[in-house]
């Protein structure tokens, strides 16, 4: 009788998130190791010149635990674009598991502010390692659902070109894959500058994410993108990633929002600082 029960309580939680979905439902990007918040601008900028109605909003988390924010999100948006970035955003695994844990404290202040219960992420280089690392280790799957995940680069095994040799945040990453949230869709992009690597990061490194990511969520797709801007840091400006991203992670690529006017691509110069 209990185990009926059991799985009959866990079906009746997974339908009533989906009924009670928030209207809200950000793209929330986090930038790689030495990035600032400001990392996405020229993204950003891009994708608003194709669609309306997205505000832009930037967080930084300092190591404080208190968050500096910038721009505003306008009432009616329901697809705001948000930035997370770091006051330490230096590389290394020990750094990553930081900014997990910073991107964790950002996204309660986020959904206790604005309401909402469902969101989708972007993240380039180890921002794919920060956003895997935070699905494993502190989303509450019973409070907030990632609909959809696109990382741009993602060293997932960093600079090894040999599977064989699994560096210890892969080997982690792998020991937790079952964590991931099932219902979730997956993209991950490498690009291929010379058909071998990005310039930084090699194909294989990124092509990794597999042994984390296939057969543990609803759908992972691996692209490879070649030609200009393939390179590690022109990646999240390049026209084809941007029409990926168009074209699977936004749901409503134009708004109509009351009272707005043209396209919101930079944030107003406002902004405040909170303390967890």
């Amino acid at each position: 009788m209990a185990i009926p029960a059991y799985n009959f309580q866990k079906v009746a939680v997974a339908n009533a998130r989906v009924i009670h979905n928030s209207r809200m439902a950000p793209v929330i990007f986090i930038p790689g190791s030495s990035a600032t918040q400001n990392r996405f601008d020229a993204l950003i900028k891009e994708l608003n010149s194709r669609s309306t109605g997205h505000s832009y909003f930037k967080i930084t988390v300092k190591t404080d635990d208190s968050l500096s924010t910038t721009g505003k999100i306008s009432p009616g948006d329901n697809e705001p674009f948000i930035v997370v970035g770091f006051e330490n955003n230096k590389d290394g695994y020990s750094n990553i598991k930081k900014q997990a844990r910073w991107f964790s404290i950002a996204m309660t202040w986020l959904q206790k502010r604005y309401r909402f219960n469902n969101f989708v992420g972007i993240g380039h280089s180890n921002g794919g390692l920060i956003y895997t690392l935070y699905l494993e280790k502190y989303l509450d799957q019973d409070d907030l659902t990632i609909n959809k995940l696109m990382t741009i680069g993602t060293p997932y095994n960093l600079s090894e070109k040999n599977i064989a040799n699994r560096t210890e945040i892969l080997s982690d990453m792998i020991k937790d894959k079952s964590a991931l949230p099932k219902d979730l869709r997956m993209w991950s992009i490498a690009g291929t500058e010379n058909y071998s690597d990005d310039g930084i990061v090699p194909v294989e490194s990124v092509e990794a994410g597999k042994y984390v990511y296939q057969d543990q969520v609803r759908q992972y797709t691996l692209i490879n993108v070649t030609g200009d801007n393939s390179q590690h840091s022109d990646l999240p400006q390049n026209r084809e990633i941007v029409g990926y991203i168009q074209q699977y992670m936004l749901t409503n690529p134009n708004q109509n929002r009351p009272g707005t006017r043209g396209n919101p691509t930079q944030p107003s110069a406002s902004s405040s600082s909170q303390k967890k």
